[in-house]
């Protein structure tokens, strides 16, 4: 079982010279100070490596568990809460006005990757926290902010999503939760399940986010609201009190995540739980999705975390494990001397590359859709609109293949579960499941994000690559560009087609999604392979040493990965008539 080590070269690398931070400057001055973000990053290796990651088998071992209605979390939790917390990391991006410290999103993007990488189970804590924070900022009143976002933002006080319930999963126009008038305040009555951290002892409080209906709201999603549900009501002085009429009613069983406790919570099984109106009323859905998206991105990011964990801990392995014999068949070699686990190592890191690479690219056009002016907000909130989609979807799908490539490389030891690599793949699994399944984000990609606005959004993305393609070939990059351009072509055209079955039939359209989204991620992944290995031989910090290691990920990556484009382009193109064919009855034998 390998320690996990923070990859902070490859981070900043990808922070400064894919995703170009420098495009934050003329908006946050000096917010980025690269000496800055070094210290901030190198501490935040310290607290992954040293108090996060070594909790992190032993949590999957143990899991969490009901105790007199309290959930109990796992041995060295509440310990490393506290670390992080006392630490300031939470408050990292937040606002200044409530205690946080301002610093741009994609910084608080670059301490989670580790955190993530670390202990996927306790990442998930801070996660729902961050989304908590994020839409009580942006929808709440003021006297709410004041109330509980300065406790958040320390870490003194922890968040959750309330949004699932056993008949209203995806399909939250079938919310069934009521929330009713009382005086200031609304009486909180229904059942939620799949709340991540929904209970535990490692806060002073628990801030939840609920999502219910008024007694005289309309019908579907127009009806819902969203409120603030305190696990603890507050005193006059602003301190947890009074126990609210809400608890955890059971943690369930699952197959990866065993630390992090997946709750039923109960709200109002007597006088009902006191709840606080967030934004206006029946208006929840705006608020919702502000979690969502903040969620969403942030599975992304545990999908590329995840799969550093196994590539780390699948390559110490390969440097071990003595097999076979090498090329002179002279003595017994390390598998990695071996071709096809060489193949299956570098099919993991191209894979990592690129997604770090988007990760970033994403955090950053993210950044700048809140802080920047004019025509450059718009166009940054529409890519980092296009993008949340492809981040969460194609990266959760690329951390299947490398955490099973993980277990793969370990041969029979991957299959046993003392080795810890099977844990890798089995807590990420969950990953394109939970935040809006992966079909689902692939119908907001062809939907919400290409429909709705004629592909306006999508067709700038493919321009700025054509132009970079452009900007290679003047450097000499032209075999890479060759091949990335071939893509990008077939792209556009795919692009059309999914338009073209959109405006024929939105319903059956999206029977063209999935392949539509996955192409997508492969060729944006393509195109930050070939900018990062371009900047790594224009920069002059990188020896030549560096700039081979990026040549070998990003050929790999054209030569094995890039060509799985190909099978999708043809579902795009030939696959339609077969799926508007499909309907229940099909299955009936």
């Amino acid at each position: 079982m390998s320690e996990y080590l923070y990859p902070i070269n490859d981070i900043l690398f990808s922070l400064r010279s894919v995703a170009k931070t420098q495009r934050l400057t003329p908006y946050i001055e000096d917010a980025l100070d690269d000496d800055l973000l070094e210290a901030i990053l190198g501490e935040a290796g310290k607290l992954a490596e040293q108090v996060i990651a070594p909790i992190n088998a032993s949590g999957d071992k143990q899991g969490s568990r009901v105790e007199n209605g309290e959930v109990i979390e796992a041995t060295g939790f509440k310990e490393a809460f506290k670390a992080y917390s006392e630490g300031g990391w939470i408050g990292l991006s937040g606002d200044p006005e409530y205690g946080g410290q301002g610093l741009p999103s994609c910084v608080a993007t670059a301490v989670n990757e580790g955190v993530q990488s670390a202990n996927l189970s306790f990442s998930l804590c801070p996660l729902l926290s961050l989304g908590a924070i994020e839409a009580i900022s942006l929808h709440a009143s003021d006297e709410l902010k004041q109330q509980f976002l300065p406790k958040m933002l320390a870490g003194e006080w922890a968040g959750t999503m309330n949004l699932t319930e056993p008949t209203a999963g995806s399909d939250l126009a079938a919310i069934a939760c009521k929330a009713l008038p009382d005086g200031d305040v609304f009486r909180i009555k229904g059942q939620k399940i799949f709340i991540t951290w929904g209970d535990h002892q490692m806060s002073d409080n628990i801030i939840h986010l609920v999502l219910a209906r008024l007694p005289d709201a309309p019908e579907g999603v127009k009806g819902i609201s969203l409120f603030i549900v305190p696990k603890f009501l507050l005193d006059d002085q602003g301190k947890p009190s009074e126990r609210n009429d809400v608890h955890v009613v059971s943690v369930e069983h699952k197959m990866g995540i065993h630390a992090s406790p997946t709750c039923v919570m109960s709200f109002g099984d007597n006088a009902g739980a006191v709840g606080y109106l967030v934004g206006n009323k029946n208006e929840g859905i705006k608020a919702m999705f502000t979690m969502m998206n903040n969620a969403r991105q942030g599975v992304g990011l545990q999908g590329l975390a995840i799969s550093e964990r196994a590539y780390q801990q699948a390559l110490e392995y390969a440097k071990e494990r003595k097999q076979g014999l090498n090329a002179e068949r002279t003595e017994r070699a390390a598998i990695i001397e071996h071709p096809d686990v060489l193949r299956m190592l570098m099919m993991m890191k191209s894979q990592i590359d690129a997604m770090r690479s988007l990760i970033y690219v994403a955090a950053v056009e993210n950044d700048l859709s809140h802080v920047a002016t004019g025509e450059q907000k718009a166009q940054s909130a529409a890519r980092t609109a296009l993008y949340t989609p492809i981040v969460k979807g194609w990266i959760t799908e690329q951390a299947q293949e490398v955490t099973s490539l993980a277990i793969q490389i370990h041969g029979g030891m991957g299959f046993i579960e003392e080795t810890g690599v099977a844990q890798h793949a089995r807590d990420a699994r969950i990953l394109p499941i939970y935040e809006g399944t992966n079909g689902i984000q692939a119908i907001d990609l062809i939907g919400r994000k290409l429909h709705s606005d004629n592909g306006a959004a999508m067709n700038a993305l493919l321009l700025e690559i054509d132009n970079e393609i452009a900007q290679w070939r003047q450097f000499g990059l032209n075999e890479y560009a060759d091949k990335v351009s071939v893509v990008l072509e077939q792209s556009k055209s795919a692009t059309e087609l999914c338009l073209a079955a959109m405006s024929k039939n939105a319903v059956l359209g999206t029977g063209l999604a999935y392949p539509y989204m996955m192409l997508m991620g492969y060729l944006i992944g393509a195109w930050l392979q070939v900018r990062a290995l371009h900047a790594a031989k224009t920069e002059s910090n990188f020896n030549e040493e560096q700039q081979d290691s990026w040549a070998h990920s990003v050929s790999f990556y054209c030569d094995h990965v890039l060509p799985r484009s190909l099978a999708y382009l043809y579902e795009i193109k030939f696959g339609q008539p077969t799926v508007d064919k499909l309907n229940k009855n099909v299955f009936n034998r």
